[in-house]
C-alpha cells in the first residue's frame, strides 16, 4: 500500500477535469509543474505497489486500476509523479500513466489522502 497526502493543488488543475486527468507530483516539482499538478507527500511507500486490479482511493472515492504504464511505478517511486486518467474505456496508455474506473473525476482538497492499495 502507498499512502500520500495532498499538500498543494495547482491553479490549472481544475482545467483538467474535462479530460478526467490528475497529474500527481512530489514536493520537488518545478514551479511550472506545480501549476498543473496535485502536489503530494508520500507517507508510506513500498515499491511497485501500483498494479492492475489494485485500488486507488482519493478522499472517500475508490477506483479500480485498469491499466498501468511501463514507467508508472518507477516515476512514482523517484519523483512522486504519475498521471491518472479516470475512464471507463481502456485505450493506449502513456508510460507514466495509469487508467482507473469508474470514469468519474474525484473532488479533493489539500489534506486529503491518496492511497494505492
Amino acid at each position: 500500500m502507498v499512502k500520500t497526502k495532498i499538500t498543494e493543488i495547482g491553479s490549472m488543475v481544475p482545467a483538467f477535469e474535462e479530460e478526467r486527468l490528475i497529474i500527481l507530483f512530489g514536493p520537488k516539482a518545478t514551479p511550472e509543474l506545480r501549476d498543473i499538478s496535485v502536489i503530494h507527500e508520500v507517507e508510506e511507500q513500498p515499491n511497485d505497489s501500483i498494479s492492475i486490479g489494485g485500488k486507488l482511493k482519493i478522499g472517500n472515492k475508490e477506483y479500480t486500476i485498469e491499466e498501468v504504464g511501463s514507467q508508472a511505478n518507477s516515476n512514482f517511486d523517484e519523483l512522486g509523479h504519475i498521471s491518472i486518467y479516470f475512464r471507463n474505456e481502456v485505450g493506449e496508455i502513456l508510460p507514466g500513466a495509469i487508467i482507473v474506473s469508474p470514469g468519474e473525476f474525484p473532488s479533493f482538497e489539500v489534506g486529503d489522502e491518496i492511497e494505492f492499495i
